[in-house]
């Protein structure tokens, strides 16, 4: 085995921080290509020691984070000032069930289903859920969700929690097998996700920089940070409103794609003289 690396090359972290944005906001998972990226690529991302490549990751969620923040303000404050009791109970229900689960299960996630091999099947198994959910009848609008609609789609952040998922693509598979149509599905999926997607970006920034940065490793996280901030920013002006009508399908090939591209790699690695599988 390889020493562990203490850094990634300055040119690899903005990369990744590059394709955090438009990962992030397309149902394809953030998560999946920053790992399974490096892995097709040839970078040695899966040497870095496992606690820096964690804050490395958190520091790619918090940048995209203030940036949702930053260009939603105006629908936060709006949505806040205008919070009743019947929105602030929906809300509950849809963040519910990833706050708890996060907090439940956040260290077994990582342990159990963070590798290269959990993820790929995670990134075809979402691919299929939102190809099933994109035959449903599309009929209803954004006016008729209930707490039924709310506790679906606060179930499939909970599940977005396993890397290759993706919130956006859970979220957006509940509305649609909800039977919502498609432009009232992406509302309902970026007014769900957005809160849990801000808030767990930054409480996890927080946790890492009172753990302490590595020196050594600041520049290469800063780096990240800046470019998923800057993607994130400019990916939520263009494609908010450019796959607002889109259907899943095109998604969920693209996902079936990276992850047989991913499981080929896998094997070949596995066969070669010494392989093994992450």
């Amino acid at each position: 085995m390889p020493p562990l690396r203490r850094a990634l090359p300055l040119r690899h972290a903005v990369l990744l921080g590059l394709l955090q944005g438009p990962t992030e906001l397309l149902p394809v998972s953030s998560s999946a290509h920053t790992i399974l990226v490096p892995l097709l690529a040839g970078w040695p991302y899966s040497e870095l020691d496992p606690p820096l490549r964690k804050s490395f990751e958190v520091s790619l969620h918090a940048g995209a984070a203030l940036a949702l923040a930053i260009h939603a303000r105006r629908e936060l404050r709006h949505a806040a000032l205008g919070l009743d009791r019947r929105g602030a109970a929906l809300l509950a229900i849809c963040t519910a069930p990833p706050a708890a689960a996060g907090y439940a299960l956040h260290e077994f996630i990582e342990r159990r289903l963070g590798g290269a091999r959990a993820t790929a099947r995670a990134l075809a198994g979402g691919a299929l859920a939102m190809a099933l959910a994109d035959t449903r009848p599309a009929t209803r609008r954004l006016r008729d969700a209930g707490a039924r609609d709310a506790l679906a789609i606060g179930l499939a952040q909970a599940i977005a929690l396993i890397p290759g998922v993706s919130r956006s693509g859970a979220t957006l598979a509940a509305a649609r097998a909800r039977r919502f149509r498609p432009c009232d599905a992406q509302l309902l999926s970026w007014r769900a996700a957005l809160p849990v997607m801000i808030g767990a970006g930054l409480l996890s920034a927080a946790r890492t920089i009172r753990r302490g940065l590595p020196p050594a490793s600041r520049t290469m996280l800063l780096a990240g940070a800046g470019a998923a901030f800057c993607s994130t920013l400019a990916s939520a002006r263009l494609l908010r409103s450019l796959h607002r009508r889109a259907a899943l399908l095109p998604y969920s090939l693209y996902r079936l794609l990276l992850a047989g591209l991913v499981t080929r790699r896998l094997r070949d690695r596995a066969a070669a003289p010494g392989g093994r599988l992450p």
